[in-house]
């Protein structure tokens, strides 16, 4: 059975850090691009960050450099570092696995974020 869970969401003040981690079991992890989404209310949902089996990295255009996405394959385990959040960045934030080349993509129960004051 394939899991992802996410953690690390919660309520963060303008300005401030969060770190979120996707574990995943029941796939070869190492062979999958893992990818963060999010999706905020009454928008859809969009790419934030993607890494691959390589260990390329892509961003979507609107983070200017204040997110980071990891992976640890020992681990089977992807991580998105946000800093100096706005409270733009408010939404679920739900990890994807996605096998290149085939249909198979999997997605996490998602994990809420919410940057307010």
């Amino acid at each position: 059975q394939v899991q992802l869970v996410e953690s690390g969401g919660g309520l963060v003040q303008p300005g401030g850090s969060l770190r979120l981690s996707c574990a995943t079991s029941g796939i070869i992890f190492r062979l999958y691009v893992m990818g963060w989404y999010r999706e905020a209310p009454g928008k859809q949902r969009e790419l934030v960050a993607t890494v691959t089996t390589d260990g390329v990295t892509n961003y979507a255009a609107f983070l200017k450099g204040r997110f980071t996405i990891s992976r640890d394959n020992a681990e089977n385990t992807v991580h998105l570092q946000m800093n100096s959040l706005k409270p733009e960045d408010t939404a679920v934030y739900y990890c994807n696995a996605d096998l290149s080349g085939t249909s198979v993509t999997y997605w996490g129960q998602g994990t809420q974020v919410t940057v307010s004051s």
